[in-house]
């Protein structure tokens, strides 16, 4: 009997991968997603209060959508970071201020990007959503070296650059027509961001080109066109460059933030978008005592609007994960 030729096998290869996403789209969904926040550490005004936190309008956006958040200490041991992954169905990736490289929250977001990879390899579907801070770290984890540079982009609201990349999108197929078109024509996204990796430096990295598609650009005020939006090609790994989470409960005098409906709404879609994608997965904890410790609830929550930009944090101190 002849040998299958190979382009049978490819087309074996291909029925097969089209049968898996099948039967993921139409497969019962997790109704209680628990998504992990990575914290960071404190600086400044916000050192009383403890060594790291997490910005309470990540928690409120997540739940806004259906979901619970457990807040991802930096403190805790590489076993516990690898336990915590499999008792959580998705990652976020928040905005601030951190090293890249060196700091705790990059090496915490190494290792999870890692196993989210290998995760998604092996068929569990496990997505990571990076913000501002979180989008830029998903540039350097992807590419294995930083190639961000400054642009006149802080408190700076704009709109979006959809790509043709975009309009089939995970991320923004299901959006309703009227609001894509006014995330082209208004300036609904909020930029905090003084670090930005310009479209030539991403299409020149190969790594990053096979990797992502860009979704959206724009441009600063002296013409560099930079990547604001980008989901990959292959796993659900997603980043916005701009802060989604801001306009529904950030509220801020001092900063240029969109409260419009419009970006309410975008603000809305995104969170549920990631929400649905994070009810794809099935990690758990092992029982109902281990999950309701590491629950943010059980972390205090600070007002801080008096001395930041953010309206309230939650202390990430102590060691409730084991």
């Amino acid at each position: 009997m002849a040998a299958p030729r190979p382009r049978i096998f490819a087309l074996l290869l291909c029925v097969s991968f089209f049968l898996f996403w099948d039967q993921l789209s139409t497969a019962p969904l997790n109704q209680r997603p628990i998504i992990g926040v990575l914290a960071q550490e404190t600086s400044r005004s916000f050192q009383k209060f403890g060594s790291s936190f997490v910005a309470a309008s990540y928690v409120k956006y997540l739940e806004s959508a259906g979901a619970r958040v457990v807040p991802i200490s930096i403190n805790l041991t590489e076993a516990q970071y690898r336990k915590l992954f499999y008792s959580i169905n998705g990652l976020l990736l928040p905005g601030g201020g951190t090293n890249l490289i060196t700091s705790q929250f990059a090496k915490i977001a190494a290792l999870f990007y890692d196993l989210a990879l290998q995760a998604n390899d092996h068929g569990s579907y496990f997505p990571v959503w990076g913000t501002c801070l979180g989008f830029e770290e998903l540039t350097v984890l992807t590419s294995g070296e930083k190639l961000l540079i400054a642009t006149n982009t802080s408190n700076l609201p704009l709109p979006l650059k959809f790509t043709q990349d975009a309009m089939d999108s995970r991320m923004f197929k299901n959006f309703p027509r009227d609001l894509m078109q006014a995330l082209a024509v208004e300036p609904l996204t909020a930029n905090f961001h003084y670090w930005s990796i310009s479209v030539k430096n991403f299409t020149r990295n190969t790594k990053l080109r096979n990797f992502y598609k860009i979704l959206t650009t724009n441009m600063d005020n002296k013409k560099l066109v930079f990547v604001s939006t980008m989901e990959a090609r292959n796993y659900p790994i997603y980043g916005v460059q701009w802060h989604p989470e801001k306009s529904a409960f950030e509220w801020t005098k001092k900063k240029n933030i969109p409260h419009s409906l419009d970006a309410v709404e975008v603000s809305w879609y995104l969170a549920e978008f990631f929400v649905n994608e994070a009810r794809k997965n099935w990690h758990h904890f092992s029982d109902e005592t281990e999950e309701a410790n590491a629950l943010i609830y059980k972390y205090p929550q600070v007002y801080t609007a008096n001395i930041s930009v953010y309206e309230q944090i939650y202390v990430i101190d102590g060691n409730r994960f084991s």
